[in-house]
């Protein structure tokens, strides 16, 4: 743990004291405003060496990011009003906040780095790129045509800022993309989840950026498996549970469906799973989002809520929202 120093000269009782994942943001930033007290925890140091007397302070806790178990510390903050999360889905957070503590998400953060790995997804399962590293790696020269994401009518099934981004660049790909969330919003062009079963049959790509709820768990199973086209593709980029992953494995067997897919269910997939050897199934381990546009736009989110938390002023990406 290490602690910025107190702007305004030593951390007393008139201090807002918050804690932070990553060290050393104000000189990357800016100074802190004064009467802050900013301390770090990286949450993969021991807990048990925080100072009781800092953590009886901290009313401002920003996790860190994708460290299993971060979370253990909440009962230790007796004084804290605020979480902010820097991942999108805080599904599994939400059950373990104390009362009367408001929750931030990290929505925006990941849209760049999660639609360029749909994209690359799509675009090495489109064009066989499994296929041709295999080839290199064996020694074998025999090109073949593929499908193609120009002209293919793709379905973005959680239609958010993710799903935005992500049409944005399926769009410069010449591709057709249809809009599903799970209320219709007409002027915006955007059916609702419940027209799936009349909009798959014509879908060549059907790309899920679900969150997990309890009305999106096992969404997308086996009837709407069944609805989509001979050698349609599936990606998977929100949560695994949101997809039955025991219908996709029985179309992947058969041959009719293919699947690219960062999220799983189970997660972490074991190494005997048959998700790892079914046919025309590419697996990414849950990485979508950790790309290195993450930490710089990571850091300007958590000084600017810091900055606005010692104002006083409302934290942005409120959930929800």
């Amino acid at each position: 743990m290490q602690q910025t120093p107190d702007p305004a000269g030593a951390v007393g009782r008139d201090t807002v004291d918050v804690l932070v994942p990553w060290p050393d943001l104000d000189r990357r930033h800016g100074a802190w405003p004064a009467g802050v007290g900013v301390h770090v925890w990286d949450g993969l140091t021991p807990d048990a060496d925080l100072p009781h007397e800092m953590l009886r302070r901290v009313s401002l806790w920003v996790l860190p990011y994708a460290v299993p178990g971060a979370e253990r510390l909440l009962p230790r903050l007796p004084a804290l009003r605020a979480v902010q999360s820097l991942s999108a889905g805080v599904e599994k957070l939400l059950p373990l906040l104390p009362a009367g503590v408001a929750l931030h998400n990290g929505r925006g953060l990941h849209d760049a780095s999660t639609a360029e790995h749909a994209l690359g997804l799509i675009l090495a399962a489109q064009r066989d790129l499994p296929q041709w590293v295999a080839d290199q790696r064996a020694g074998r020269w025999e090109p073949h045509f593929t499908r193609s994401l120009a002209d293919s009518r793709v379905a973005v099934i959680g239609y958010g800022s993710i799903g935005a981004a992500l049409e944005r660049r399926l769009l410069a790909c010449e591709a057709d993309v249809v809009r599903v969330a799970r209320r219709a919003r007409p002027q915006e062009n955007v059916h609702a989840v419940a027209e799936l079963p009349a909009l798959l049959p014509e879908v060549d790509i059907a790309v899920l950026v679900l969150p997990e709820t309890p009305a999106t768990t096992g969404l997308f199973g086996a009837e709407e498996l069944a609805a989509l086209p001979d050698g349609a593709l599936v990606v998977n980029v929100g949560r695994g549970r949101t997809l039955d992953t025991e219908a996709l494995l029985r179309e992947a067997g058969a041959g009719r469906l293919r699947a690219a897919l960062d999220v799983t269910d189970p997660e972490p997939l074991p190494a005997a799973h048959p998700l790892r050897t079914a046919p025309g199934v590419l697996l990414t381990p849950h990485v979508a989002g950790g790309s290195a546009s993450f930490r710089p736009r990571a850091e300007r989110l958590v000084v600017e809520q810091v900055r606005r938390f010692a104002a006083g002023v409302p934290l942005s990406n409120a959930y929800p929202g």
